[in-house]
């Protein structure tokens, strides 16, 4: 594989990295909305159940981010989460083990999202409007002694209808509040 590299001779005098914007340092009395990537302000990005697993995380690291909702894009419908970790994981080794792939035998270039993401039954759901009334602490209670790392957030119409309104994360919400996952996740060292 050939690999382009810049000159650095062609280049400005400064080079400057992007400015990232910076989170939101919360405490626990904090609105626990404002820990939320909220989809009414932000695009969130969505990949099919086909895709690749490679695929899937090269779009992660694109983004910057570490999770990817999965959408049915006929019916406009969410079917589920997949997170670097589970690509990085041991679900790609589980599925391969699997007597159920298709493949024989099955290898890695065989693994697709569908095969590994948390599907909708699974996700741990939260309604918006109990989101509101909560706090940064009451959230991060919800995320102790557990191993969930995203929480999708709901919100219901008038009419009836649903609709994913958010994200939660784990990681994000650790780092906005400054605490370490060995006092948040009961981790000992």
């Amino acid at each position: 594989m050939l690999i382009s590299y810049v000159d650095p001779q062609t280049l400005p005098g400064k080079v400057l990295l992007p400015r990232a914007t910076p989170e939101r340092t919360l405490a626990r009395s904090s609105s626990s909305v404002e820990a939320m990537t909220d989809f009414s302000a932000e695009t969130p990005v969505c990949v099919s159940p086909g895709r690749h697993i490679d695929d899937a995380l090269r779009d992660m690291i694109q983004a910057g981010i570490r999770s990817l909702l999965i959408v049915d894009e006929d019916e406009a419908a969410v079917l589920g989460l997949i997170t670097a970790a589970d690509i990085l994981g041991t679900r790609p080794i589980q599925f391969l083990q699997n007597p159920l792939c298709e493949s024989h035998p099955c290898r890695h270039k065989d693994i697709h999202v569908s095969d590994i993401m948390t599907p909708w039954a699974q996700l741990r759901l939260m309604d918006y409007h109990r989101l509101i009334a909560a706090s940064a602490g009451d959230l991060a209670d919800q995320f102790q002694g557990t191993d969930i790392t995203h929480i999708l957030v709901i919100e219901r119409a008038v009419n009836g209808t649903c609709q994913v309104r958010g994200l939660l994360s784990r990681s994000r919400l650790l780092r906005q509040l400054g605490v370490h996952c060995v006092e948040l996740c009961g981790v000992t060292q």
